[in-house]
This record gives structure tokens, sequence and C-alpha cells, in this order.
């Protein structure tokens, strides 16, 4: 007799599998679809493992909560912002700040005027850059623009424009009522906005068209 945990694994594999399958076939060299292993995991997210490759990781427990259409946008969405290259990167800069403020403590101790602004410098470009990859018009800006691409891949897939959109619209209801995080339930809520916005401009192209694109919004 399988056992429930079996089961579960079972479950969980085939999964995986078939979100793999909706990979477009340019990216299924280099991106791998794997569970998330993280405590607290977010839904789903992706990261660079290596030089040329990329993983996307799900909570496979929260995942399985949605309905499939609801899954595959939401993936979708993930792989357009691998396409787009905007997934977080590991990045130099906090190590760089903590260096740099380290060499800036010890150049006031040594009193060595051209080291201490080297220091200061680094210290700046590493703010910098780092203000730059948690700027939060920004970050919404390529999370809205990975929705339209992710509406775009779910055509490619056999999906109609307006599935598509009730599809990606759906899950992000979802999650703004499922997010007790009061910033990122914002984010949600903007890129419904943004969506609703979008799914009127489509409809408004395709006249004479399908009247159910944005019902349901």
């Amino acid at each position: 007799m399988t056992s429930y945990a079996t089961s579960t694994a079972r479950s969980d594999l085939s999964e995986l599998r078939r979100l793999k399958s909706l990979l477009p076939p340019e990216l299924k060299s280099w991106v791998t679809v794997e569970a998330s292993t993280a405590v607290n995991p977010v839904l789903i997210t992706s990261e660079e493992i290596g030089k040329d490759q990329v993983e996307v990781q799900i909570d496979l427990a929260k995942w399985d909560q949605l309905a499939l259409d609801q899954r595959n946008l939401l993936f979708w969405h993930e792989v357009a912002r691998i396409q787009q290259d905007t997934i977080p990167r590991d990045g130099w800069e906090m190590a760089a700040l903590a260096i740099g403020l380290g060499g800036a403590v010890g150049e006031l101790w040594v009193q060595d005027g051209l080291l201490l602004m080297l220091a200061l410098a680094l210290c700046g470009v590493s703010s910098w850059r780092l203000y730059i990859r948690n700027n939060g018009q920004k970050t919404l800006k390529e999370a809205i623009d990975a929705d339209e691409k992710a509406i775009a891949l779910a055509t490619r897939f056999g999906y109609t424009l307006p599935n598509a959109y009730k599809s990606l619209g759906s899950a992000l209801k979802v999650l703004i009522e499922q997010t007790p995080k009061k910033k990122l339930r914002k984010r949600y809520e903007q890129r419904l906005d943004a969506l609703k916005k979008s799914a009127a401009k489509a409809k408004e192209r395709v006249k004479g068209g399908r009247t159910d694109m944005a019902e349901g919004y």
C-alpha cells in the first residue's frame, strides 16, 4: 500500500516535471525547476545558481492550493522575469559596502587621505547600487512588465487572451487575500490594477471580439 508521504512526493515530482514542460524551448537547457528548501519560503522565486544557470524555486505546499491555470500564469511571470534578466543576482554590493566602511574607519585611524577617499568612493558606489536594486518603483515596473510577458507566453502555449488575463488576475487576487504583509499585498494590488488596465486596452484593440476579457475584475 502506497503511503501518504510517497504519494505526495510523487505528486510533487509530477508537478515539477509539468512546470518544466512549460518552459520555452530556448530556456530548457539552463533553467531548472525545484521545490524550495528554505524556511518559510515565498511561493515562487528564481535565483542564479551558477554561470548561465537559473533555478526556479517553488513552495509546493502553497502552490498546490492554487488552481492549475493560476499556477501556470504565475510560473510564466517568473519565466518572464528570467527572460527580461530582472532576477536577483549574487551581488557584490553588501560585501563592498562592508569593506568600504571598514576601510574608511581604518584610514581615519592611520590618517591616509588617499585610501580614505578610495574607501568612501567604494561605499558610495555600493550604496547607490543597493538603492537601485531595491528601488520600489523600478521593481514594480519590472513585475508589471513580467505580467505582460506572462500573458504573451500563455497565448504561445495555447491560452486565449481573455483566459490568460483572467487566470493571472484571479491568481493575483488569491495572493492579495493570502498575504498578511501590507507592503507586499499593496504590490500585488498594484499589479492587479495594471493588469485590469492592460486587459481593457487589449479588449479595445479587438473590438467585436469576446466581451468577457475583463469580467470578474
